[in-house]
């Protein structure tokens, strides 16, 4: 599976360490891929013992680094979420608007992005009788 680069890969880099994660079941956009270093691992310490972590615009780069570097993780994907499924309870899911930024773990991204009519549908699927259909705006 190869995996979509970064949507705007002059802003790799630029955007917040600290990221919500996972949820949402869709993304749609990448917007840079991580790989998380650990000192404590065996990582260098570049940071007075603080974990960090290299921005990538693409999967393969991201993937290469990590698997080259002592302390290191498997690359994760910062996305952007502009409508996702909040499931505050199992199986009850609410359609959320607004800009969401998560690290996913890169095999999420193999559902592939969004598309129009995605998210009602899924509720539709996977309701069992209790799915929220609102739409909350964030």
């Amino acid at each position: 599976m190869t995996y979509p680069d970064a949507i705007e890969p002059e802003l790799v880099g630029e955007y917040p360490a600290y990221a919500k994660s996972g949820a949402g079941y869709f993304f749609d956009h990448v917007l840079e891929y991580r790989v998380w270093c650990h000192p404590e691992r065996g990582a260098p310490d570049e940071f007075d013992g603080e974990d960090y972590y290299y921005p990538f615009v693409s999967y393969e780069d991201a993937l290469a680094f990590s698997t080259d570097t002592e302390g290191a993780e498997k690359p994760l994907a910062l996305i952007r979420q502009l409508e996702w499924i909040n499931e505050p309870e199992a199986g009850v899911f609410i359609h959320e608007k607004g800009e969401r930024i998560a690290e996913w773990r890169v095999e999420w991204l193999e559902r592939g992005a969004r598309t129009p009519g995605a998210i009602e549908l899924f509720i539709q699927s996977h309701a069992k009788g209790q799915a929220v259909s609102a739409i909350r705006e964030s």
